[in-house]
């Protein structure tokens, strides 16, 4: 490596650690007793954790739109989490940053060791494999058990990502039905359950089997090698651009329109957004 790269290595590094040290000072005066933010000192560890998801999926979207000023955006947005997590931690000596960032680099090094040690992987799946063994011994999980494993998923991740992730493991060890055509049976078995609690009082059943119809559309994908996430988040663009387009020619409060009005406006937004993406 020349001096002149080593020079501009160092600066950049010091360039970011500045950065990082800047954004630690502020949320540590936006949480100052002194002249502090007095909603930031009203948080919690526990009214925080909806930003963090709701931050999370914010990153997620600025990433698939491509545009890099929202992707630096939203990163920031859940970089602040992360700090304002250990600010506050740290203020009852709980935790600081520093070992939030040493505990993860330690934890890189532990489950690469085929970078940082002398283990060899020949696939991309036998590194998901030592992945997961490692992962576990971290744990101390010590029973063989699926279902202890899996239940992580369900306690940690949004519910439609934890279903598909639950089904894919249970049907690798042959918890799986013979072919498609006993997923679609389960799921008009599932619907007329479903159909059935409806005509209780009682949410928790309805809910219930309302529950086992979503797991098995998820099922379903998996069996179609569809995300169910991207679908589900694909309605949610297309319906939103179509009722845009709806109250862009509503001349009266939203309200005021019958159900046969609506309908009408919303199948010719359906087909304008048709012909634009033809013409595309």
């Amino acid at each position: 490596m020349s001096n002149q790269h080593k020079i501009s290595s160092l600066s950049n590094i010091d360039y970011i650690l500045a950065s990082l040290q800047q954004l630690i000072e502020i949320v540590a005066k936006l949480r100052s007793p002194d002249g502090g933010c007095p909603w930031d000192l009203a948080q919690t560890p526990e009214t925080l954790t909806p930003y963090i998801v709701e931050e999370a999926y914010e990153v997620v979207d600025a990433i698939k739109s491509g545009n890099k000023i929202e992707i630096i955006d939203e990163l920031g947005d859940l970089l602040l989490q992360v700090v304002l997590q250990a600010q506050i931690a740290s203020e009852v000596n709980d935790f600081t940053l520093a070992e939030v960032a040493e505990n993860i680099s330690k934890k890189m090094i532990r489950r690469h060791p085929h970078v940082f040690g002398n283990i060899q992987v020949n696939s991309t799946e036998e590194v998901k494999q030592n992945w997961e063994q490692i992962k576990a011994a971290e744990k101390g999980e010590t029973t063989n058990l699926l279902s202890m494993k899996l239940s992580r998923y369900a306690r940690q991740l949004p519910p439609l990502l934890a279903a598909m992730k639950i089904s894919k493991k249970a049907a690798a060890v042959g918890f799986e039905w013979e072919n498609v055509e006993g997923v679609w049976n389960k799921f008009y078995e599932e619907v007329g359950e479903f159909e059935e609690a409806l005509k209780s009082e009682y949410k928790e059943h309805q809910e219930s089997e309302l529950g086992d119809i979503l797991f098995v559309l998820v099922n379903l994908a998996r069996w179609y090698d569809l995300n169910p996430e991207q679908a589900l988040q694909g309605t949610n663009h297309r319906f939103l651009k179509r009722f845009a387009l709806v109250e862009s020619v509503c001349d009266r409060p939203l309200s005021e329109y019958t159900l046969a009005e609506f309908e009408e406006m919303w199948q010719k937004a359906k087909l304008q957004l048709a012909q634009a993406n033809k013409n595309v």
